[in-house]
């Protein structure tokens, strides 16, 4: 076994030097040897043949750092699954993203129960990350003998990572039970704490990091070390935190000490998500991946489509309620009536008439498809084909989007737009079209999952072209982020904006505005601030824009209490890009705003109080 090991560890120090990766981001060695913290057998309820004998955990300085890189490992739970706890639960950010039908969804079409399974998934790795955290905590407290400075930074690390766990739990739970020492998994019988108990409980944490003197305020774009945590980190999460306890002043003392610190803006939004700025000083903390499966973004999995590397799935489609979000250049809103007279106006199922490609008759029998067209001409679809351009009407459309927020083609392939995806091994050029119809004179369509329906599709964390250097579609090396600067200024503005200060709240989301080249507000007549009310509305819609696809917007919709309102009000459901329903979405009700325990938790700990509205 120990030669084993010695090999496996030189083959993932060889990937590190290759992808200039740090071994203790990857946290290889953890999984190898199973330092899992609290790696204990019945509370993972799996089995390890290479685990390092409890006896011997944080015995030693190597020890400890294996330890501590468990702490930071689970970050990735979820991720063979779509990333539950890493990923912020991006996929339930429903009005960014809609599922394809690959079967109902059951907190889409109101048929979920405290049995679900996702409750339970999400509560247990949150559970085990706190309780590898409370491990670290007790081994580098009472056991490990590596320096007293390193351990110092180390424990606030931890603190932190801890802080991070429970903050997911009570963002969704509203109140858990708090456990602060190791324990087993049949000693956790304890009845839930408040939910302002778990804030007070997060807060004690992050205010001991931030005063851990040996813990850096930042960390440079070179720092080996990048993507630890850090005090800029700490004052960035407990800012947050006092976003759910609304007090203002505390949140906006925190965010002033982030930027303090020296994080700023990346000056390109677009060039942000990719691996060459993936360390700018607009990123506070995010997931850190490198090249290798298990250690590698998942992102393009789901984000992707079958033309991008990898052949991947479209599991996540952008819903055109989303899209019309963006604004014009000039920050107008955006209406289809301006580009199309009497589009609003229209069933969404005729739109349909104004996304169809140029000369589709002739394509679909030059392609010996025929069916592509008389699909569309059957009378019981309805399309009025005199309003069909043969000769114009992609270009008609494409006006829908040529005088836009750049934030939208960078996050969304949008129709008769290009992305670079592979063919054969080779880098080709596909467009988005209407209907899909293939290959036509060397020209490409999009491939998507989905070919008898279309949607908007991701672009973001998407990438672009082949990708000799990344083995899978399930290993890319774009890290993840979790906290940057954009965010922090958002919540600023939001917080100014409730203390009555909208001069300076104004300032704050201009700074995002200015960055993404959009009409900064106050600055022309659609863009004047009315009142509080309607600046709070500008703030909420300018997070949404820019946070696409980042997994933090569903959050806010839970603490805005706005579910109901953003995704589920008038025609909701999975829409194709003109608004026609694909499967429509039902309101549970307001309990969607708090998860329920979940049915397993409560059975095995019948102390454990379920929320309001879920008892089955």
């Amino acid at each position: 076994m120990k030669k084993i090991l010695n090999i496996e560890k030189q083959r993932l120090s060889a990937y590190c030097k290759q992808y200039n990766k740090y071994m203790w981001r990857i946290s290889a060695l953890a999984i190898l040897l199973g330092t899992m913290g609290s790696c204990k057998k019945d509370l993972l309820d799996i089995s390890s043949n290479t685990q390092v004998p409890e006896d011997k955990m944080w015995t030693t300085d190597n020890y400890t750092d294996l330890g501590v890189n468990g702490v930071y490992q689970a970050l990735r739970f979820g991720y063979a699954t779509g990333g539950t706890n890493n990923r912020e639960l991006y996929q339930y950010d429903r009005l960014s993203n809609t599922l394809i039908p690959r079967g109902g969804d059951p907190l889409l079409n109101a048929s979920t129960n405290t049995s679900n399974s996702l409750f339970a998934d999400v509560w247990r790795e949150l559970y085990e990350s706190v309780h590898r955290a409370n491990d670290a905590i007790y081994g580098l407290t009472n056991i490990s003998p590596s320096a007293p400075e390193k351990k110092a930074r180390l424990l606030a690390e931890v603190k932190f990572l801890r802080a991070f766990y429970y903050y997911r739990l009570n963002q969704l739970y509203r109140g858990v039970p708090l456990y602060d020492t190791p324990i087993n998994y049949n000693e956790a019988t304890k009845p839930r704490n408040t939910e302002k108990e778990v804030w007070d409980f997060i807060l004690k944490d992050l205010t001991e990091s931030i005063a851990e003197t040996n813990l850096p305020a930042k960390l440079p774009a070179g720092s080996k070390d990048f993507g630890r945590i850090t005090r800029s980190a700490a004052y960035a999460l407990r800012g947050k935190v006092y976003m759910y306890l609304q007090d203002w002043d505390k949140a906006i003392a925190d965010f002033q000490s982030v930027k303090d610190a020296g994080h700023q803006l990346f000056p390109d939004y677009k060039t942000l998500f990719t691996a060459a700025n993936e360390k700018s000083d607009e990123m506070i903390f995010s997931i850190q991946n490198i090249a290798l499966d298990n250690f590698g973004s998942t992102t393009q999995f789901s984000f992707g489509s079958r033309s991008a590397f990898g052949s991947n799935w479209n599991t996540y489609m952008v819903s055109p309620d989303f899209v019309d979000l963006y604004e014009n250049k000039d920050g107008s809103k955006f209406s289809w009536d301006d580009v199309i007279p009497g589009y609003n106006a229209m069933a969404p199922d005729k739109r349909e008439i104004y996304f169809i490609r140029n000369n589709v008759q002739q394509v679909a029998e030059a392609n010996k498809k025929p069916s592509k067209y008389t699909d569309l001409i059957d009378p019981k679809r309805g399309l009025d084909f005199k309003l069909y351009l043969p000769n114009g009407n992609e270009e008609r459309l494409k006006k829908a989007y040529d005088n836009r927020d750049p934030r939208l083609s960078a996050n969304v392939i949008l129709p008769y737009s290009t992305f670079v995806g592979t063919n054969l091994g080779a880098d080709q050029t596909f467009t988005s079209r209407w209907p899909h119809i293939e290959e036509f004179n060397n020209v490409f369509d999009l491939r998507t999952d989905d070919q008898p329906r279309f949607f908007y599709i991701p672009r973001k964390f998407v990438y672009e072209g082949g990708k000799p250097s990344i083995p899978s579609r399930v290993a890319g090396d774009i890290d993840y982020p979790v906290i940057r600067y954009a965010d922090v200024l958002l919540l600023w503005a939001e917080a100014l904006n409730e203390k009555g200060q909208e001069a300076a709240a104004v300032a704050k989301v201009n700074e995002v505005r200015t960055r993404a080249g959009v009409g900064l507000l106050n600055s022309s007549a659609v863009t004047t601030v009315k009142d509080k009310a309607d600046l709070t509305s500008r703030i909420r819609n300018e997070r949404r824009r820019e946070l696409f696809g980042e997994g933090v917007i569903y959050f806010d919709e839970l603490r805005w209490k706005s579910l109901k309102d953003q995704v589920f009000s008038g025609n909701a459901g999975n829409k194709q890009p003109w608004g026609g329903i694909v499967d429509r979405y039902t309101y549970l009700g307001d309990q969607l705003l708090v998860w329920p325990i979940p049915e397993l938790e409560r059975q095995r700990n019948p102390s454990l109080t379920q929320n309001t509205g879920w008892n089955n």
